[in-house]
């Protein structure tokens, strides 16, 4: 492969990094605002709430993505194309976390928030120093799942011409017309990336958990390794 190929997928993997970076930072913004508003005691945030977890549930991020790319301009507005994707698919995966969030802070028992209120913490302590350290380390698992959903939904920029890894490998595929290797190389590399925010997710609910004086279950890789180091040798 040639260096300027090489180079190629370097910036595309640089771009759909941040992508995945960028929109995951967002989309938690999205998340604990809407998560947490449906569970306010105010009709209007519930619904507004509501409103944004159903409807960008429901749009497909490609087609949120179009709006942004080719329809807000005929209005005078014109999004940074980076921008642009990261805030689609943010809008996407805010909506789907939201319910994780939601349900996390309504799994904690509710013994809890009676201790809290026969401490005098008051609603803002209760969530803070009560409710939310054992709801994220619930909501942890699930948001890898969104974060991998996120990484894969990425691939979708590269038809507004945005350069990502897909696009990367489109033009290589393009110039050498070896659509097997390309292709290939794509879902490895995929795959790879994912295999690593997998690790670095695992490793944050390991610290989360440890700080409640949890532990946390060995993961597959773990427990594999485990496996083969308890059999006897020589046998």
């Amino acid at each position: 492969m040639s260096s300027g190929f090489v180079e190629y997928l370097w910036e595309g993997l640089l771009v759909t990094l941040q992508l995945t970076v960028y929109g995951a930072a967002l989309g938690l913004v999205f998340a604990f605002a809407a998560g947490l508003a449906r569970l306010s005691g105010s009709r209007l945030l519930r619904g507004i709430a509501f409103l944004y977890t159903e409807i960008f549930r429901g749009f497909p991020a490609l087609v949120l993505l179009f709006w942004l790319i080719f329809v807000i301009p005929a209005f005078g507005y014109q999004l940074d194309p980076l921008f642009a994707g990261t805030l689609a698919l943010a809008l996407n995966i805010g909506a789907y976390a939201a319910e994780v969030v939601r349900g996390a802070v309504q799994s904690v028992p509710s013994g809890q928030t009676e201790a809290a209120i026969a401490l005098n913490f008051t609603p803002a302590q209760r969530m803070r120093k009560v409710i939310l350290p054992q709801a994220v380390v619930a909501m942890i698992p699930p948001f890898s799942n969104n974060l991998i959903e996120l990484l894969k939904a990425t691939a979708l920029v590269s038809l507004v011409y945005l350069p990502d890894l897909t696009f990367a490998g489109n033009l290589i595929r393009n110039a050498t017309g070896d659509t097997t290797a390309v292709f290939l190389g794509l879902l490895v590399g995929y795959g790879v990336i994912a295999l690593i925010f997998t690790a670095l997710m695992r490793w944050l609910e390991r610290i989360a958990s440890r700080k409640l004086g949890r532990q946390v279950p060995p993961g597959a890789i773990a427990r594999i390794f485990k496996r083969q180091s308890a059999e006897p040798q020589g046998v």
